[in-house]
């Protein structure tokens, strides 16, 4: 069954209208790291994927996922990523995330180097 895709406008819809301005920040910064990305808009995973081409898990370094009461700062490689500040949350194999609850939040220098480490390490990756 192919992935039911959308645009960011159709992801911001289904976000709380508190939590919208979170989206947009979040979108930015994930752009400010890589302003090259390829941006995939996944409306089954309620989420939009940031990545070095279209393919979530071998191309993809973030995607952000709005809650009910938080956005999800998520990293397809987040367990290999250095995390000095401990913002990361998660205990899958790969997959970290970080809840961002507001826009200022969103402009914190940590989440920007996780997402510039992200980027880093997505371009270092073999066979991607």
């Amino acid at each position: 069954m192919a992935a039911q895709l959308g645009t960011f406008d159709d992801l911001l819809a289904l976000a709380p209208e508190p939590l919208r301005p979170v989206v947009e920040a979040l979108r930015a910064a994930a752009f400010a790291a890589c302003p090259e990305a390829n941006e995939t808009v996944r409306l089954g995973d309620r989420a939009a994927s940031y990545g070095l081409g279209p393919r979530k898990m071998l191309d993809g370094y973030a995607y952000v996922m709005p809650h009910a009461q938080w956005v999800n700062l998520g990293f397809y490689q987040g367990a290999a990523l250095p995390d000095p500040e401990g913002l990361l949350e998660g205990t899958g194999a790969r997959l970290r995330h970080v809840k961002v609850r507001s826009a200022e939040e969103a402009g914190r220098p940590a989440l920007q180097a996780l997402l510039e480490a992200a980027v880093t390490e997505r371009r270092a990756a073999p066979g991607r």
